[in-house]
């Protein structure tokens, strides 16, 4: 078997990396957060674990909402009956691609069958936000208050939640902490003259919010 090179930005430690290659996957994740979304390459991952428990006849290789949330919900049953924890929060951050949820739950996957404990395993926030990337950017380029909402609560999300309430909550969040985010940069370099704006006038995106269509 070709030994592949370890995809660009891909977030794994080299030995997940190797692991991951050992296993002969149907396909090999070449974009770790969109290529373990549906959670195809999770369940055939502990299919050579539990070869008894994984049929992938069973398993979507589709892109849409509905084969993602069939496909976890089938390894979900698996992880309560084998009692293996595994943080709803990094499965829901997994099947939206948010920044880092992936590349922790691959970790995570890897600790559990493997019994090794990774020492430099990501810790990340817990929103799995775009933060980190945001400030590793020139203060110009960084994201505006919209660029911010459209990267952080996909389309997905939303209609995974179909809440009104609930998403305007997380778009105020969102909104908010990228104000206090351009409010510290302002501190720091006194001279940017990026406006910060203000929660009324991004109420635009509370009707997008309420019709995801």
């Amino acid at each position: 078997m070709a030994y592949l090179q370890a995809p660009k930005k891909a977030g794994l430690p080299r030995d997940v990396f190797k692991w991951l290659q050992s296993l002969d996957l149907s396909f090999f994740p070449k974009n770790v957060r969109r290529d373990f979304s549906n959670g195809y390459l999770v369940a055939e991952v502990f299919s050579w674990y539990f070869p008894r428990d994984f049929d992938m006849c069973f398993y979507d290789r589709g892109a849409s909402l509905a084969a993602k949330q069939s496909n976890w919900s089938l390894i979900e049953k698996f992880l309560l009956k084998q009692n293996i924890s595994l943080s709803k929060e990094l499965i829901n951050g997994t099947i939206h691609c948010k920044p880092g949820a992936a590349e922790l739950l691959v970790q995570e996957v890897y600790s559990i069958l493997t019994n090794r404990r990774i020492q430099t395993i990501q810790q990340g926030e817990q929103g799995f936000t775009d933060k980190t990337y945001q400030e590793q950017l020139p203060m110009v380029a960084r994201a505006t208050a919209s660029m911010s909402i459209k990267s952080n609560l996909s389309s997905t999300e939303v209609i995974a939640e179909p809440n009104i309430i609930t998403n305007q909550h997380k778009v105020l969040t969102i909104i908010q902490r990228h104000l206090e985010q351009r409010k510290a940069e302002r501190t720091q370099d006194p001279s940017l003259l990026a406006a910060a704006g203000s929660i009324g006038e991004h109420h635009e995106y509370f009707d997008k919010v309420e019709d995801p269509k």
